[in-house]
């Protein structure tokens, strides 16, 4: 998949690094071409830092995905050139993501009219005000509309990436660049943005950390709450205060979003029969699964995989 990163005067170095940690670094890619895109053949950067970009804007133009990485400031209008790049990717039918304050820009081209979107908290009132068409989720961490995606503030730009990395590789895939970049499993969209989730740093996080991966690989037949906390060495309720730090939420919707990822990678692989893909990911039927898709992700396994296809 070809994926275009457009880059500005007095981007933030870390907001540019969000989606090349996720698509680009050489020891977790996975064949993706990464593109970065600037006005110029040199961009300037917070810090004093100066960034070669090796293509222009109108590379953009033959990519799958175009990623607008932030924004230097929401109260500044990003320039007509970046906004047409954005429009005509998604005319063409390329997804199109706005992280952080890259929100604004997708908001600017008509992107989010009559869409949910989502953006940094501390801008969320800015942005309501500015694009009143606009469905303003302001607890969201990213935001999934189909072709057009939004990611709340600076560090969610991560958890937006590996959501698009699922999108187009399959969750396994992403599970194993978070891993990589050790980051806590794959967090879902709805989640707050000002959860308060260390990252694992402790011998109790790492223990809970590979009991989450090893559900993810195998979420069919789960141990009871209490048999997961003694193998975790933890009691019942410390077990299930990590679970939350380190995903947001309950065991019982952590591991129902683990299955639907399952069941999205089965999806795009391919595999036909919901009655089949449910028994392979935990659910006891087709309707289960179904219900849990629509609580996840507001659709229907097959809508989901219709909207999968990019031109």
């Amino acid at each position: 998949m070809r994926i275009a990163i457009i880059a500005y005067d007095g981007i933030s170095p870390f907001m540019l690094s969000t989606p090349l940690a996720v698509f680009g670094e050489p020891f977790v890619a996975g064949g993706h071409e990464v593109w970065v895109c600037g006005e110029n053949s040199r961009v300037s950067a917070t810090g004093g830092l100066s960034i070669d970009t090796p293509y222009g804007l109108e590379k953009a133009g033959a990519a799958d995905v175009v990623i607008l990485p932030g924004w230097r400031n929401a109260d500044e209008a990003i320039p007509a050139e970046i906004i047409r790049e954005i429009s005509m990717a998604a005319e063409r039918g390329a997804m199109v993501a706005g992280l952080c304050l890259g929100a604004f820009g997708l908001a600017e081209a008509g992107l989010l009219d009559g869409r949910r979107a989502t953006t940094h908290w501390a801008r969320i009132e800015t942005f309501a005000a500015r694009y009143p068409r606009v469905t303003v989720d302001p607890g969201a961490i990213f935001v999934d509309e189909g072709m057009v995606l939004t990611s709340a503030g600076i560090a969610s730009g991560l958890d937006c990436c590996l959501h698009i990395l699922a999108r187009l590789s399959g969750s396994a895939e992403a599970n194993r660049v978070a891993r990589h970049l050790v980051l806590a499993t794959q967090r879902s969209g709805g989640q707050p943005q000002l959860i308060e989730r260390p990252v694992p740093a402790s011998s109790a996080d790492l223990r809970v950390a590979r009991i989450l991966d090893d559900l993810i690989a195998n979420p069919t037949g789960v141990p009871s709450l209490d048999d997961l906390a003694e193998r975790a060495g933890m009691s019942r309720r410390g077990f299930s205060r990590h679970i939350r730090a380190q995903t947001g939420d309950n065991l019982v919707a952590w591991l129902r979003r683990a299955r639907v990822a399952r069941a999205q990678t089965f999806l795009l692989e391919g595999v036909s029969g919901l009655d089949q893909i449910a028994g392979r990911c935990g659910f006891p039927d087709a309707k289960s699964l179904r219900q849990a898709f629509h609580t996840e992700v507001g659709v229907t396994p097959k809508q989901w995989q219709a909207r999968q296809r990019l031109s």
